[in-house]
């Protein structure tokens, strides 16, 4: 019954997935080209047709544009660098406006030096990994935006095991790159854990938004 309605009210939820874990399998495909850049896109642009479509009216429609974003920002990588973390870092700002606009008011001690955490170490070891490359202080740049979001979401109403993780494993996996880029890991190893570990991250961050926000709508209704 749960996988017959998950392809009965969720195909878009289930589209993606199944784009998002075969393209890891073809990602090194030496011929790529157009075909292959759309199908990078495809697992999280279906991701934002998810959340689209399921969240409630009037609600999560900055999750959509940040989602949105993040899929153009992965064909446009396949093009150039900067134009795609161009892309990722304006998804980013949408996205911390959401949560943000949805913090927690109330945090553990431990919980809060996990968000301090990301939005400080994050910054700093991509510049220590990439100081001294060029444009090392852009991609320092970037990596603070991506801390600020993954903190954000951190400190945010959303589920902290779902949003929160996601967000942390979506930095970390940014963090991976600039270590490729900075020959601090080989490029096997970061080839690897790069994908799984991004569209991972934007699975958790989808659903974990979406439904959380139709909860809160049915509870409204309800009462």
């Amino acid at each position: 019954m749960p996988r017959r309605a998950l392809v009965k009210q969720r195909p878009w939820l289930l589209a993606s997935l199944v784009a998002g874990l075969t393209y890891f399998f073809v990602m090194d495909d030496p011929i790529g080209g157009l075909w292959l850049m759309l199908w990078k896109g495809a697992g999280v642009a279906l991701l934002a047709a998810y959340a689209a479509l399921r969240r409630p009216a009037g609600e999560g429609g900055l999750i959509v544009i940040a989602l949105a974003l993040a899929a153009a920002g992965d064909m446009a990588l396949e093009i150039s660098f900067l134009a795609g973390g161009g892309l990722f870092a304006i998804g980013h700002l949408f996205a911390m406006a959401l949560y943000l606009r949805e913090r927690r008011f109330s945090m553990s001690l431990s919980q809060k030096l996990a968000a301090a955490g990301l939005l400080v170490l994050t910054p700093a070891i991509a510049a220590a990994m990439t100081y001294g490359l060029p444009n090392w202080g852009l991609a320092t740049g970037y990596a603070a935006l991506v801390g600020g979001m993954a903190a954000a979401a951190w400190s945010s109403s959303f589920p902290r095991y779902r949003v929160g993780l996601g967000a942390a494993l979506f930095a970390i996996s940014d963090l991976l790159i600039l270590a490729r880029e900075g020959n601090v890991l080989d490029v096997d190893i970061t080839d690897w854990l790069v994908w799984p570990l991004y569209f991972g991250g934007q699975f958790l961050i989808a659903t974990g938004v979406v439904q959380t926000l139709r909860a809160r709508a049915k509870n409204i209704h309800e009462n």
